[in-house]
């Protein structure tokens, strides 16, 4: 993946469409954020920790794009203090790296081979980067690329000293990342959590609908962190990078713009500009969703996109009637851009356990963040008041197989009981760990494991009585994207 170069409106990053992802383009938004993300946080959080290998912490076409994007280098340049020789030879090496991945058909491989692929080139090309500028400007140079694929160019720019962001966040905490896991809304935001496919739109702390998506692929993962929605853009263009798959398009040309309402436009009727280099759009086909489906954007469906742009402009006092949007789609060449009443907050987490009213989720860790482990399972039972001793040896089981199914590295063989002498509750267990001379317990062990998870299984939920009530709101008014009519929506009034 390669940027457009800077416009007189601003810096521009394109993101590759490999089957139809997405790309930004001019009216994409600044964004303000939080923690790092594909790479999650060490805390005992659903963001769980990575191990040290993986050493740059964006993927490598994304390490690639920034390379070829001159505000970047321009900030290595002040910030690192790079030379223009070794930001060539760097560059050369992510181009290099990056050319395999294509080689090899990335995309079409399983989502584990693809993570496995990915995080192999990454820790591949961080030697090969440490060996032209070594170690601590290494650090230095993967610390900025992390800060700009989380914030975008506003990360670049800085415009604000520290001090100042932190009154800031103080005076509109509706700025802020809402703190712990599963964290609730109080506020009108849309919340995309990424290994759930799903995004969910908040009205004054009240769920009001809620959206099955595509997400990024492995190569091209969603960043997480706050980015913020401005304006809704109508029959956007779109410009293709300069890539070796664009090539291969019929009637399509590298940095030769593709009409609004062109079916070679990849980008469909409508996009949100949530934050270099991230979009909200549509253009997907149901199959899509739920699956790999973009390079760091979130899909929708066109009836959905248009759905979720009425629905976000409502929240966001503005109003966009049936008959606007009609005028605006009589002629699909023109673009219109719609300037909302006020910024709306998307949060954008990868959280793979979640509780939601009785029923805790366990989601596959489509990232590879090594997010499923027991560690992360316990705080997401403290903030709801209970502790995984607290439950029955039955529903333990029932949940550690779980984290051990949808885990990163699903173990194979028993390693102690949960919280016991001879688990390790920073990696991802196994429920058969918990030995049981009971003879009911494993017979029922017995039958689960003659019942394997299967492969493109992506959840696994366990209702839990002590949960009753508690957690975060379960999906409401779900569009799937099936073309089925929308339910009507309540919303807030007066407010």
């Amino acid at each position: 993946m390669k940027t457009i170069r800077h416009t007189t409106l601003g810096l521009v990053m394109a993101l590759s469409i490999i089957g139809g992802g997405c790309a930004t383009e001019p009216g994409s938004n600044s964004n303000s954020n939080t923690p790092a993300s594909p790479s999650p946080s060490s805390s005992a959080s659903p963001t769980g920790s990575v191990s040290k290998a993986t050493a740059i912490p964006v993927t490598l076409p994304v390490l690639d794009a920034l390379f070829s994007d001159d505000a970047f280098k321009s900030a290595l340049k002040s910030k690192v203090e790079l030379t223009d020789d070794q930001l060539a030879q760097l560059q050369r090496i992510a181009a290099a790296e990056v050319a395999k991945l294509h080689e090899s058909n990335v995309e079409d491989k399983s989502a584990e081979e693809q993570s496995r692929q990915v995080d192999e080139s990454r820790e591949h090309s961080a030697e090969a980067i440490r060996g032209v500028i070594g170690e601590q400007k290494a650090e230095e140079l993967f610390a900025l690329a992390q800060d700009y694929w989380v914030k975008g160019s506003e990360g670049l720019e800085a415009a604000k000293t520290d001090k100042e962001a932190k009154t800031n966040a103080i005076e509109a905490p509706e700025n802020a990342v809402l703190p712990g896991p599963n964290a609730v809304p109080k506020d009108t935001r849309v919340v995309v959590n990424i290994p759930a496919f799903r995004m969910d739109v908040f009205q004054e702390g009240s769920l009001v609908k809620s959206y099955k998506i595509g997400i990024g692929y492995p190569e091209f993962p969603l960043p997480t962190g706050l980015r913020k929605a401005q304006t809704i853009i109508f029959n956007p263009t779109w410009t293709p990078p300069d890539e070796p798959w664009v090539a291969k398009m019929k009637n399509v040309s590298v940095g030769e713009k593709v009409e609004a309402g062109s079916k070679l436009n990849p980008l469909g009727p409508i996009k949100i500009p949530i934050g270099l280099p991230s979009l909200i759009h549509g253009g997907k086909s149901p199959a899509k969703l739920g699956t790999f489906a973009s390079h760091g954007c979130v899909g929708l469906t066109t009836p959905q996109v248009q759905d979720f742009a009425k629905l976000l402009a409502q929240v966001a006092g503005s109003e966009i009637s049936d008959a606007a949007i009609k005028s605006y789609f009589a002629d699909k060449t023109k673009t219109r851009v719609v300037k909302l009443g006020r910024v709306v907050p998307v949060e954008l987490r990868y959280e793979t356990i979640v509780v939601e009213d009785g029923k805790l989720h366990i989601y596959r860790d489509v990232y590879n963040q090594d997010t499923n482990t027991e560690a992360n399972l316990r705080a997401v039972l403290d903030v709801n008041g209970i502790k995984l001793e607290d439950l029955g040896e039955e529903e333990r089981t029932q949940i550690l197989d779980g984290l051990n199914a949808m885990s990163r590295h699903p173990l194979k063989v028993p390693t102690g009981k949960a919280g016991g002498s001879n688990a390790n509750p920073t990696a991802s267990p196994l429920a058969a760990a918990n030995a049981t001379t009971d003879k009911a317990e494993k017979k029922a062990a017995a039958t689960r494991a003659k019942k394997p998870v299967g492969k493109n299984q992506k959840e696994i939920v366990v209702e839990l009585a002590a949960l009753k009530g508690k957690g975060y709101p379960a999906a409401l008014n779900l569009d799937t994207g099936a073309g089925k009519p929308a339910p009507a929506i309540a919303l807030l009034k007066g407010r």
